[in-house]
């Protein structure tokens, strides 16, 4: 495995890439503040676009390590970010990640973030291999586990109150994929 941090990458409707602090009011107004996107995350809404600001600011600077995965998702047809995708979990000695995500709820059910994971999926197998990708969810949030299952992930289980989000704590259901049955179904 050779980290090669946050390449950018294109798909047919999408372009990840680095955040910028320029992005900022967009970050707020598409997702970052709305109260049903952030529903089954661990961080709450951000309440001030300074908020947002500080992050993206911390999100920068974290761009020097090679190990930091962080992307924008930016759909071409706007020309901005409307969501994010980042490995939130990394196990070096198995060679293994673990994928977050959220966009805005009015890009919810096309199939962008599908798209932007199956791109991500890609790009850690293909260019930093990895053996195993995971990714979880709460169940009372279905879609997202739509999502893991579209993009070829595997049910592994459910963890019974094994979380705190923000609608309390809650069970994690969980996802993976292993490059051994990534690359044969290609």
């Amino acid at each position: 495995m050779i980290h090669k941090g946050t390449q950018q990458i294109e798909t047919p409707n999408l372009i990840l890439r680095r955040v910028s602090i320029d992005d900022a009011d967009a970050m707020f107004r598409n997702w970052a503040a709305d109260r049903e996107v952030t529903k089954f995350l661990s961080w709450p809404p951000h309440e001030s676009v300074e908020k947002t600001r500080m992050l993206l600011d911390i999100w920068s600077k974290d761009y020097e390590h090679e190990n930091f995965y962080q992307w924008f998702i930016v759909l071409k047809e706007i020309g901005e970010p409307i969501g994010n995708i980042s490995v939130v979990g990394l196990e070096d000695d198995i060679a293994s990640a673990e994928i977050g995500y959220c966009i805005g709820r009015f890009w919810w059910g096309r199939g962008i973030v599908a798209e932007a994971l199956t791109a991500v999926i890609k790009y850690l197998f293909d260019e930093v291999g990895m053996n195993r990708i995971c990714a979880c969810h709460d169940p009372k949030n279905p879609n997202s586990g739509a999502v893991m299952r579209k993009c070829g992930m595997t049910y592994e289980g459910t963890l019974r109150a094994a979380y705190r989000n923000n609608t309390g704590i809650c069970d994690k259901t969980y996802y993976s994929i292993l490059y051994s049955e990534w690359k044969e179904s290609k």
